[in-house]
């Protein structure tokens, strides 16, 4: 909701600067999420108080040089008028007629800054004297985009005849508007002077209402229309006024303001009206074409019927749409059909245009949930719906009434029928509660001086009235009876009253108490410290987390293998549901690729490159016992091309295996758990001779590879690789070291080389690296594979390895034979253990 503070001052005087005022109302629980500015200081646009001031024009006549330029003669209140050259279209009407009022605008002289109307977006200028056409100005009338109001250029701003010519524009229009987000539950703050009682009540300020009294001449609303309510539980009260004669034009430029302040879209006088006091009192209205009613009602006064829906009902609302009507939705009828949503919006046919002369205004009171459920079913969030949905007293629909029918008398020369039509098929019940001092303390947790509660809830508009003490309880503490007033239909129970207190008394002022209990001991939670390592981790690697339902279709996991071959997943029992939500969840999974391949189908129709994982359960039926076992596990998944894509020098090669192995041996490095290794294993999800199973401390830890090509067909994942992984987290959180040791950086610089050995092809590089490492220690520090080769001349079924050693000694620098000695054991090692034999350079190295 935004709120204008110069509309909000009407009401209640405000002495607290902007920024203060926000935090009182937020620590009162309205808060305050956004403070914007509009010509005043600190406005991304400052209207310059001595440049850009309230100006009257005096005459309009024609450029002698240009056709579609103007001559304005302005009087600013400082000296001798200015005759400025525009080309304003809504000022040539005054070319051939003079003005029937005064012509007030927004006037800048020679050195304010402004924006620039001519181009796009908001750049600002400083406003120059120039020739234009061989006539000299040096002053200009502003449109709404000059003065960063809105986007508006087409005409320049017509200000309302009382503005008081030389007066400051800032002065005038200038304001600051507070954008406050309202729960629920503050319904009765969800209009300006529902604010304003909340600033008076904060402030100790005295809340003063606008006026609603009306002088309304010639027949009786009542012999003008009639209403009846079919559905009271629907529409408690319904109460209507007619206002005949009415002029349909635009609103005075102060309320069309103040509306756009508020965000809403200015039509024309009627309509701005009925939103301008639903801005105001919290009370939606709508009016409707009264003679349009009696052309349907043949010529007599019209009936307004509250009912719900009949089948086959339609009505075409104010947005040009057709819709059909649900039988729960409830209506504004007359006797020859639907008028409008009750509460979300009217009907096309009834609408007030430019033909209207007469209107009937309706304020209503709804039941909310009914109102909610209507809006949401037709998709019609309005400012109207939006209120009823949260719930509004009946008594509010008189005031008003009165308060609108009032300014369509002043703005729109209506003349108001005498008296209102006001159907009450369901009276609110009055509520009084009972409160005493002992029992805000005792809420509360601390004493608040009774003077100062009587304060607060009176301030906020409730009845309060000592309550009578027992006869023999002389010294018993203040106790009152509390009546709630319209307004607030929150209060039901003296909790809601206490809240209240609280709210207003201020919870900063809440004192601070410390626990009288020790506090409890501080217990960890191991397993979810863990998994939120292994997410961190693998987050930073590049990847997203998903969550998939562990509730499946056993089909999904039977496409996890080939068509013949043993399935490890469906060989295993199921945990089914007795009443499933669906057919595509009956059973709990027994692996986590199935959520992630369906999660990555899903992504491949937007997206070229997925790379995902999810940490989660699956679950595996123990025989003889009713509840299954819950391991966690890590599903990997990844496919497209290696990184995404950008302006600088980017790999759009496809990921390959080598890609998911770097992922899961980062992710077990920083989990520094010891002794990894990779093995070659066959899986049927798994590409032949494209996996590997991972293990650890004599124990696996999962499979990794790229998924089968038939797997990938049976769920239509496209023709690329597709990398997948599944990692058992609990041997994982097993393995990995509460602590572990960090080195010492060395102080010594390595000795680095590169060897090469051709193995036969069946030898793992992760062994001869192995070999290596052992047979070095503690001299040779790192191994790193760099190439791998295969080719003339490397002999067939053979391969060339070749390894970056890291030598290093932590006292000294090793000299050239020391290093030459721990070269000659390692090419000893790796010929007895693997058959390997070293390279020579003149082989190609």
């Amino acid at each position: 909701m935004r709120v204008p503070l110069r509309w909000l001052q009407e009401y209640v005087r405000i002495d607290l600067p902007p920024e203060e005022l926000a935090e009182r109302l937020t620590l009162a629980g309205l808060e305050v999420t956004a403070i914007e500015r509009f010509g005043v200081p600190g406005a991304p646009l400052e209207w310059d108080r001595e440049r850009i001031v309230v100006g009257q024009i005096l005459r309009v006549e024609r450029h002698p040089n240009a056709d579609r330029l103007l001559l304005a003669t302005v009087d600013y209140g400082r000296g001798e008028p200015k005759v400025v050259v525009t080309g304003a279209p809504n000022l040539f009407p005054f070319l051939e007629r003079p003005p029937e009022r005064p012509l007030k605008v927004a006037f800048a002289l020679e050195g304010a800054t402004l924006y620039d109307g001519h181009q796009p977006g908001w750049v600002k200028m400083t406003l120059q004297g120039r020739a234009i056409r061989g006539i000299y100005s040096d002053a200009m009338v502003c449109s709404e985009k000059e003065l960063g109001i809105s986007e508006d250029h087409e005409g320049i701003i017509l200000l309302d005849p009382e503005a008081p010519v030389g007066m400051p524009l800032a002065d005038y229009m200038g304001d600051v508007v507070l954008e406050i987000d309202l729960t629920p539950n503050l319904a009765h703050a969800f209009s300006i002077i529902g604010v304003a009682r909340e600033v008076a009540a904060l402030t100790g300020k005295r809340l003063r209402y606008p006026p609603t009294a009306v002088r309304a001449f010639g027949p009786t609303a009542r012999r003008l229309l009639r209403v009846r309510i079919e559905d009271p539980e629907g529409c408690p009260r319904y109460s209507a006024m007619v206002i005949r004669d009415v002029r349909i034009g635009p609103s005075p430029y102060w309320m069309q303001w103040r509306l756009r302040l508020c965000g809403m879209r200015p039509i024309n006088n009627i309509v701005d009206i009925t939103n301008y006091v639903m801005l105001e009192w919290g009370q939606p209205l709508h009016a409707f074409d009264y003679d349009r009613l009696v052309e349907r009602a043949g010529g007599r006064p019209p009936t307004i019927i509250v009912r719900r829906a009949r089948p086959g009902e339609r009505i075409r609302t104010l947005d040009g749409v057709e819709r059909d009507l649900d039988p729960e939705d409830l209506l504004i009828c007359d006797e020859a059909g639907p008028i409008a949503i009750a509460g979300v919006m009217g009907g096309a046919e009834t609408e007030v245009g430019e033909a209207t002369r007469a209107v009937l205004l309706e304020s209503a009171n709804f039941d909310f949930i009914s109102i909610r459920r209507t809006a949401a079913r037709h998709k019609l969030p309005s400012e109207a719906s939006a209120r009823f949905g949260r719930g509004i007293h009946p008594a509010l629909t008189l005031p008003a009434a009165r308060r609108a029918a009032a300014f369509m008398q002043r703005l729109a020369d209506g003349v108001v029928a005498r008296g209102v039509v006001d159907a009450y098929a369901r009276k609110a019940r009055r509520v009084t509660l009972p409160l005493s001092a002992q029992d805000v303390e005792r809420v509360l947790g601390f004493a608040i001086p009774p003077r100062e509660i009587e304060r607060i809830l009176r301030a906020l508009e409730f009845r309060v009235e000592p309550a009578r003490p027992p006869a023999r309880s002389r010294s018993a503490p203040a106790a009152w009876r509390v009546t709630v007033p319209d307004h607030r239909l929150d209060c039901q129970r003296p909790e809601d009253l206490i809240e209240e207190v609280a709210r207003i008394w201020g919870y900063d002022r809440m004192p601070e108490t410390r626990l009288r209990d020790p506090l409890p001991p501080q217990r960890g939670n191991p397993a979810w410290a863990f998994e939120e390592r292994v997410r961190d981790i693998l987050v930073a690697c590049g990847l997203q987390e998903v969550i998939t339902y562990a509730l499946i279709h056993p089909d999904e996991e039977a496409r996890l293998a080939p068509p013949g071959v043993a399935n490890p997943y469906t060989a295993l029992d199921y945990v089914r549901l007795i009443n499933p939500i669906s057919e595509e969840r009956t059973v709990l999974r027994h692996t986590l690729l199935p959520g992630l391949l369906r999660t990555l189908r899903a992504n491949l129709r937007f997206r070229e490159r997925v790379a995902i994982f999810e940490v989660g359960k699956v679950f595996l039926p123990r025989p003889g016992e009713a509840l299954p076992e819950e391991p966690r596990r890590i599903g990997i998944a990844l496919t497209g091309p290696r990184d995404p894509a950008s302006w600088l020098p980017v790999d759009r090669g496809r990921m390959d295996f080598f890609d998911l192995k770097g992922v899961v041996e980062a992710l077990l490095e920083r989990l520094h758990i010891p002794g990894v290794a990779f093995e070659r294993a066959e899986h049927p999800s798994l590409h032949p001779g494209r996996g590997a199973e991972v293990k650890a401390g004599g124990r696996s830890l999962g499979i990794l590879g790229e998924l089968h090509p038939l797997v990938r067909r049976a769920w239509e994942l496209p023709d690329q690789p597709v990398l997948i992984a599944e990692l058992d987290l609990e041997a994982l959180q097993a393995l990995a070291p509460i602590a572990h040791v960090f080195e010492a950086v060395p102080r010594v610089p390595p000795v680095v080389e590169d060897l090469a050995f051709i193995v036969p092809e069946s030898v793992p590089a992760a062994a001869l690296a192995a070999v290596l490492r052992e047979a070095g220690a503690p001299l040779v520090r790192e191994v790193h594979l760099f190439d791998v080769y295969q080719g003339p001349p490397i002999p067939p079924g053979h391969r060339s390895l070749a390894f970056t050693v890291f030598y290093q000694a932590e006292d000294r620098t090793l000299t050239d034979r020391e290093v030459a000695t721990l070269r000659e054991r390692l090419i000893r090692a790796a010929a007895e253990r693997l058959g390997a034999v070293v390279r020579q350079k003149e082989e190609g190295m």
